[in-house]
C-alpha cells in the first residue's frame, strides 16, 4: 500500500466548502485506482515546543488544520494517477486552474507520499 498525505490550512468558515470539495474529488480519485480518502478537520492540535502542525502550514488566525491521506494499492498506481487527475474534465468544475478559488491555500499544503510499514485494524 502506498499513501498520499497532506497538511492543509483551512479558514475556519470554509470547513464546509472544502469538505465539499474533497466530495467531489473523491470520485475522480477513486476511478484512477484510489482505495481510500479521509479528511480530517481539527480537533484537537496543540502547539509544539519546537514545532507542530500549525508551524508546518504557516497557520494564520481563524484557520484550522486539516489532515489528509489518500490511499493507493502502490506507488505506480499513485503517480500514474495523478497527472490522469490532473487532465480529467471533472477537474475544471473545481474553478480557476491556479487553485486561487479554493477554500484554503494551496501554497501552504504540505505533502508527501509514503510507504506503509506497518498497518494495524481490530
Amino acid at each position: 500500500m502506498y499513501v498520499n498525505g497532506f497538511i492543509v490550512p483551512v479558514p475556519a468558515e470554509n470547513k464546509d466548502a472544502y469538505r465539499e470539495v474533497a466530495e467531489k474529488f473523491w470520485p475522480i480519485a477513486r476511478d484512477y485506482g484510489c482505495i481510500g480518502h479521509v479528511e480530517a478537520w481539527e480537533a484537537d492540535v496543540k502547539d509544539g515546543k519546537h514545532t507542530d502542525f500549525r508551524r508546518a502550514v504557516d497557520l494564520k488566525a481563524g484557520e484550522k488544520v486539516v489532515f489528509s491521506w489518500m490511499s493507493w494499492p502502490d506507488k505506480a498506481t499513485a503517480d500514474a494517477a495523478h497527472e490522469k487527475m490532473m487532465t480529467d474534465p471533472r477537474m475544471e468544475t473545481f474553478g480557476a486552474p491556479d487553485g486561487s478559488d479554493m477554500p484554503f491555500d494551496g501554497k501552504r499544503m504540505i505533502m508527501g507520499g509514503f510507504e506503509v510499514i506497518v498497518q494495524k485494524e481490530a
